[in-house]
């Protein structure tokens, strides 16, 4: 009965061993997992740059549009409009007829 006894404290070291292992395999696979999918190329801080990113670069094409939009419209009215071809050649250019003056002020 004694050497049945060892057999069994035995056998139950032994799977208490085996189940150690197994858990800490299993802690540091998981352990493993979860850094990866936070710290790693596809990982969560990953995701949220790229996701910033993307949104940055879709409010630049907003602007873009609207800009392209503006240019568009004073295009058309350059071409079209000779009361706004003569109205940008003043302001932009500081042009005037033959009988009129340009007066400037110094912004101080």
């Amino acid at each position: 009965m004694n050497s049945n006894n060892l057999l069994r404290k035995q056998v139950v070291s032994e799977i208490k061993k085996r189940r150690l292992i197994f858990l800490t395999l299993s802690f540091l696979v998981f352990f493993y997992l979860i850094i990866s999918l936070i710290f790693g190329d596809m990982g969560l801080i990953k995701y949220i740059e790229l996701n910033k990113k993307r949104v940055e670069l879709e409010n630049q094409i907003k602007q873009i549009e609207i800009e392209n939009k503006n240019l568009r419209s004073d295009i058309r009215m350059l071409k079209e409009d000779p009361f706004y071809k003569e109205k940008h050649a003043r302001e932009d250019f500081n042009l005037a007829r033959p009988d009129e003056y340009i007066f400037r002020y110094d912004d101080r």
